[in-house]
């Protein structure tokens, strides 16, 4: 009988001996597992699964750790040249883990961040991500190609939804052939639309085709990340990760949480991390860092942790500018 281990490992050593160059229609590794295995799965993930813990430790809001939590999104399908410019410079100067850009734009983002420690993502069939596998694996091919070191994959959820398990596991296990690590890989849920059975099993799926992250939401559909959907997702990720311990004890499998689609402020930062998140997407990372710096600011003057900056919204930018929007 088929073991939830055994799924979670079946591509051990795959994706360094079988690295896909090139896009095709059809996917290059197919489970072994029915959709009726993967149920049985899932509902071993869900079972006792906690997501009650207390607070989870995230880096202090005065070290550069801080900054490093956060990717600088700009996601938008009218984004121009010179607003790239413009992240990256932030970005540059916030020393964010990435900026988060469309294919097309992946080439410059690289050469405006040369020689700084800022990396570059970009997304994968976004954002429906109802895209066949031929065309996702050209976003994926021009994105690497042009010198990306992350990939943000849309789930294509509707088949989730549908119970379209092995077709899904095989999509995302093709799609990590064609990106080995050390590229960093994040399946995006679109939470929003998603039941918590969903999420789990859209967890264990990413887990077994070995993706780095699991990410909440586009911000181009529905709500954004939730602290409630952020804990499932995390306790998931602690689940899967103490399945296959034994055979990696170094920790390495261990997926993380990206919260992404409305966290505007530093409290929203804070409770996505107290969460379990590990990175935040965001288009107000400039933002979020100012209000970080004034919070260690006043907490330095009177010792109040809690204590926020007396007008932590002075400067920002309206609704309408790039700077204030999920996306």
């Amino acid at each position: 009988m088929a073991s939830l281990k055994q799924a979670l490992l079946q591509l051990d050593g795959y994706t360094t001996t079988h690295a896909l160059d090139q896009p095709c229609d059809s996917p290059t590794f197919r489970t072994p597992y029915a959709n009726s295995e993967w149920s049985t799965f899932f509902a071993e993930v869900s079972k006792g699964l906690d997501t009650t813990s207390s607070p989870r430790d995230y880096p202090g809001i005065s070290s550069a750790d801080f900054n490093k939590t956060i990717d600088h999104t700009l996601l938008k399908v009218e984004a121009k040249g010179e607003q790239i410019d413009e992240l990256c410079s932030e970005a540059r100067t916030a020393v964010f883990a990435t900026v988060c850009v469309r294919p097309g734009f992946v080439a410059r983002a690289v050469s405006n961040l040369k020689g700084s420690d800022v990396l570059v993502a970009s997304v994968v069939g976004f954002h429906e991500g109802t895209y066949d596998l031929e065309e996702k694996m050209r976003d994926s091919k021009q994105s690497l190609d042009a010198g990306a070191h992350e990939l943000d994959i849309v789930l294509n959820y509707p088949a989730l939804q549908k119970g379209d398990y092995s077709a899904i596991f095989n999509e995302l296990a093709t799609l990590r052939l064609q990106a080995p690590p050390p590229v960093l890989l994040k399946l995006i849920f679109e939470s929003s639309q998603l039941t918590d059975a969903q999420i789990t099993a859209a967890c264990t799926l990413a887990a077994a085709a070995e993706f780095d992250y699991v990410k909440t939401s586009t911000g181009f559909k529905g709500h954004g990340a939730t602290v409630g959907h952020v804990q499932l997702m995390a306790a998931c990720c602690d689940k899967l990760a103490a399945v296959v311990e034994k055979e990696d004890a170094s920790g390495k499998r261990k997926m993380k949480v990206k919260a992404s689609g409305g966290v505007r402020t530093l409290d929203d930062a804070i409770k996505m991390l107290q969460a379990g998140a590990s990175r935040l997407g965001t288009s107000a990372g400039v933002w979020i860092a100012k209000e970080a710096g004034e919070r260690a600011e006043e907490v330095g003057k009177n010792g109040n942790a809690l204590a926020p900056p007396d007008d932590n919204t002075s400067g920002r930018p309206g609704l309408q500018t790039r700077l204030y929007t999920d996306y």
